[in-house]
């Protein structure tokens, strides 16, 4: 939408609601929508049908989402969060919660719309945690806002229903239309809902893990869901600077542990050039772009 030229109403006093999909789930993004329109048109907003997208059958999201694209009243956005993305910020060692990735996220889209010139008046907004400090936060950062924060918003406001709509819709098509980086033998589709408790989802999970390298980069490593699963995976020791405590300097120098003094040995020319030109390479390491190192 944000390529479009900007609408004369755009100029005038405009409100905008947020809602995300795929908060839950253990696989896919998660996907953050907002739409927005005059002040003025509130009240045909409140005509269209827009509902709560987790009430509503697929093929009638599917068509809310089609007549509100058309509507060149409304204007909408959206930010998807891919599942690596999620799991690297929550992993990392200064980790970024979930609830931080959502409001991250909602902020991205008030100040994306507001970039594009729309005279944002009010915002409403489906709660992430704690209603008044959400709603502190977001005004603190967009002074000249009003926001409503609320549970079940969706439910609540048309134009968070219709922000729903547009999230859930971009969530399913997305991954319906997934291109899995691993396309070792035996790789399916068939993983449900991607909800930890889908019976479905849970099968597809013990069919696709890999010893090594977990699972395929559409599951969201950091869901507690996985965690079961790593202790029959291989150890993996990395090469790190460790702290030797027998050493003078206050009992404090580093020297480097090699994977050498682990047992691992290097490789014959013949093997380096199989793995330089990536053919035979497991497709974990293609999709990671992890190349072969020999000397250290």
């Amino acid at each position: 939408m944000s390529s479009a030229p900007l609408p004369k109403w755009a100029s005038k006093p405009c409100i905008m609601g947020i809602d995300e999909a795929g908060r839950g789930p253990v696989l896919g993004p998660m996907v953050y929508g907002c739409l927005y329109c005059a002040l003025s048109y509130q009240k045909t907003l409140a005509t269209l049908n827009f509902a709560d997208s987790k009430t509503l059958k697929e093929e009638k999201r599917e068509e809310l989402f089609e007549n509100l694209k058309a509507d060149d009243s409304i204007g909408w956005e959206i930010d998807v969060i891919d599942p690596r993305e999620l799991s690297a910020k929550m992993l990392k060692r200064t980790k970024i919660n979930l609830n931080e990735i959502s409001h991250n996220s909602a902020i991205g889209l008030v100040k994306r719309v507001l970039d594009m010139g729309v005279l944002l008046t009010e915002v409403y907004v489906d709660t992430v945690g704690d209603a008044e400090k959400y709603r502190i936060k977001l005004s603190e950062k967009f002074p000249g806002v009003k926001f409503v924060v609320a549970k079940k918003a969706d439910s609540l406001y048309p134009v968070v229903s219709g922000a729903s709509i547009v999230a859930k819709v971009t969530r399913d098509r997305a991954l319906r239309n997934w291109v899995l980086d691993e396309t070792a033998e035996n790789m399916q589709r068939n993983f449900g809902s991607g909800y930890p408790g889908d019976p479905e989802t849970k099968a597809w999970l013990d069919h696709h893990k890999h010893m090594v390298f977990g699972f395929p980069t559409i599951v969201r490593f950091s869901w507690g869901t996985c965690t079961p699963y790593f202790k029959d995976f291989v150890e993996v020791v990395w090469e790190s600077d460790k702290l030797d405590e027998d050493c003078p300097n206050n009992g404090r120098s580093k020297h480097q542990q090699k994977l050498s003094d682990l047992g691992f040995t290097g490789y014959k020319r013949k093997s380096e050039d199989i793995e330089s030109s990536g053919k035979g390479r497991c497709k974990f390491f293609q999709a990671r772009k992890l190349q072969l190192v020999s000397k250290f």
